[in-house]
């Protein structure tokens, strides 16, 4: 019977294969011709006055560093940018180069989506619909030269934000929370969203954190809740606190933008992050 040769015991010279790469969604970001650096707002839920202080920063920076701001209203569902800028009639238009040209009030370039459709009419979109519209809105617009884009986003911590962080580099984000705790749990959800699209939190803002009464002194329009405390554990700075005041509101309203002097205030420690 013939003998068989011995089996080898030496291992292979032949290297395994290698692991698949997985597609790291975040590896695909590209930056926006012409825009220096990119700021995102959020809140976490609505109804905190995040679009109002997202035009008083951009207000802020523009008159005291002399900054071209422009404002991207990233709430495809519920747009606040038209009626805060009084261009609630005026209507994107699209170049030569089949790009989008934003609208300029207020020394702002600005880009909505109720630049688009009339202020009545509901955006019915699922969810394709909705990130081709986010990719076209900083892709597709004809920004020009930016020292600052602000982008001003929906409530909650969803689909938005992170197409955005996948899309290109966001250079940080600004947190705003009313005082009471209700506020501050969505406000906690927002910063831990940001936490994990890695983009960098510059601070928080308290806003309608008191009001001034009659006799000068500061009255609490809401009960103070953890929102110290917690910012301290976690070493967030709190860039300002706004009160609650009627001319801001009314300023708001009339489309005009203004800049809280508490809010003016803080943007020395904002640039110093951002440079």
């Amino acid at each position: 019977m013939e003998q068989q040769p011995p089996t080898s015991t030496q291992p292979s010279s032949t290297p395994p294969p290698a692991a698949p790469k997985t597609n790291n969604p975040f590896d695909n970001q590209k930056p926006i011709p012409g825009v220096k650096r990119i700021i995102a707002v959020g809140s976490g839920k609505g109804g905190v006055g995040k679009s109002s202080l997202t035009l008083a920063l951009a207000e802020g920076l523009k008159k005291k560093y002399d900054w071209k701001v422009g404002i991207l209203d990233a709430d495809i569902y519920g747009p606040s940018l038209p009626r805060l800028t009084g261009t609630l009639h005026q209507k994107l238009e699209v170049n030569a180069d089949n790009q989008l040209v934003p609208i300029k009030r207020h020394g702002f370039q600005l880009v909505s989506i109720g630049h688009l459709v009339d202020e009545d009419a509901a955006v019915v979109w699922r969810g394709p619909m909705l990130f081709k519209a986010i990719q076209q809105f900083l892709f597709d617009v004809n920004w020009g030269e930016l020292d600052c884009l602000l982008i001003d986003l929906p409530p909650g911590t969803g689909d938005v934000a992170l197409t955005l962080a996948q899309k290109t580099k966001i250079d940080g984000a600004i947190v705003i929370s009313t005082p009471q705790n209700m506020s501050l749990s969505d406000a906690r959800k927002a910063i831990n969203m940001f936490e994990q699209i890695n983009i960098p939190l510059l601070g928080m803002i308290e806003n309608m954190s008191y009001m001034i009464g009659p006799n000068n002194e500061k009255l609490d329009v809401f009960p103070k809740g953890q929102l110290k405390s917690f910012l301290e554990t976690h070493k967030i700075p709190l860039l300002s606190s706004i009160p609650l005041d009627p001319s801001f509101a009314l300023s708001c309203e009339a489309g005009l933008p203004s800049v809280p002097k508490e809010l003016s205030n803080s943007l020395e420690v904002l640039k110093t992050k951002l440079l």
